[in-house]
């Protein structure tokens, strides 16, 4: 099978598109699936580099998510059958056109969505559902600030936030990413290249500050956003896609009452997989009514894989970036 494999952890260099990969092996408890799409993300990005908290044997297939068909079914796999559009948080593995994922990481695909939507809304939303109901327990008439609005994750925090009440400040790098935010429903824009972080969202507020921040950026926007944190204010430590992990002045939290809230999507649904499994239902009630509409910026061929990693890399991707492994 064509599969994307890393052999080396120099980044993009490191991968290279196998023609006659060997097909992953179908156990009891795994589904064998014909991946359509997967989406890229961050921690992919990291990965290629041995960066991230996870760290693969070499050689491995990255891909951390997918969309496709199931084309066979393990001993004792009961949820699913042959034939079922699904899709899954496959950990690994999904940039190859057979992926084996075990049957409780797999969930069906929701109807209003194509492959290449449907491919990448699992880690975004689930991270962001799960950042903002349980980390955040952000309510209805509260403000939050999105740094990175136009990421995969970004984009995903507003929607959400947009349908529990809140009110949201969408910063990002340019204003083409914030034109985009703006079409999803964010209220206010910064472009924090251009504009003061701090001073924006004094103006915005009418010096009150913000209730929670969504950071999945860190680097040098992370001080000025604690400091524009309001009374009680949360701060969701997502991500830092900027590169540099920030150093945040304590004080700043004890004179503010605020708490700074770690958000780590993986670790939770491992440890609390019920609460996991009523986040999906709910998400995919929202799914199916048309409420939810992922973004996807860009779409490529697998064989485009260098261009789409190095969208993601250079910080210039909006929304999701889909590879196509067939059709």
């Amino acid at each position: 099978m064509k599969a994307l494999v890393c052999h080396t952890l120099t980044g993009i260099e490191g991968l290279t598109l196998e023609q006659d990969w060997p097909e992953p092996a179908l156990t009891a408890g795994t589904v064998l699936i014909d991946v359509q799409a997967t989406a890229l993300n961050f921690p992919d990005v990291l990965m290629l580099r041995g960066l991230y908290q996870e760290r693969p044997p070499l050689p491995f297939i990255p891909g951390l998510e997918l969309a496709g068909v199931i084309a066979a079914v393990g001993e004792g796999v009961t949820r699913h059958k042959v034939g079922d559009r699904v899709v899954a948080y496959s950990g690994g593995g999904a940039a190859a056109e057979r992926a084996v994922v075990r049957q409780e990481r797999l969930i069906p695909m929701p109807s209003t969505l194509t492959f290449e939507q449907a491919s990448g809304i699992c880690l975004t939303y689930f991270t962001s559902y799960h950042a903002l109901k349980q980390r955040a327990q952000l309510a209805a008439g509260e403000t939050m600030l999105v740094l990175g609005a136009a990421s995969g994750v970004g984009t995903t925090a507003i929607e959400l936030a947009k349908l529990m009440g809140a009110q949201v400040i969408a910063a990002a790098s340019t204003d083409a990413k914030l034109e985009v935010a703006r079409g999803i429903g964010a209220d206010h824009l910064v472009n924090y290249s251009t504009q003061d972080l701090r001073e924006r969202i004094k103006e915005i507020t009418g010096g009150k500050g913000v209730d929670v921040v969504y950071d999945a950026v860190g680097g040098p926007y992370a001080e000025p956003a604690v400091r524009s944190l309001a009374w009680k204010g949360r701060y969701l430590v997502v991500g830092f896609a900027a590169g540099d992990i920030p150093q945040i002045p304590m004080n700043l939290l004890l004179l503010k009452g605020a708490a700074l809230v770690g958000v780590f999507f993986g670790s939770f649904a491992q440890r609390e997989p019920q609460v996991q499994l009523a986040n999906v239902r709910e998400l995919w009630q929202l799914f199916e009514a048309g409420k939810l509409r992922p973004v996807v910026g860009e779409v490529h061929p697998l064989a485009d894989y260098a261009q789409a990693f190095a969208s993601l890399e250079q910080r210039r991707a909006v929304g999701k970036v889909v590879l196509r492994i067939r059709g």
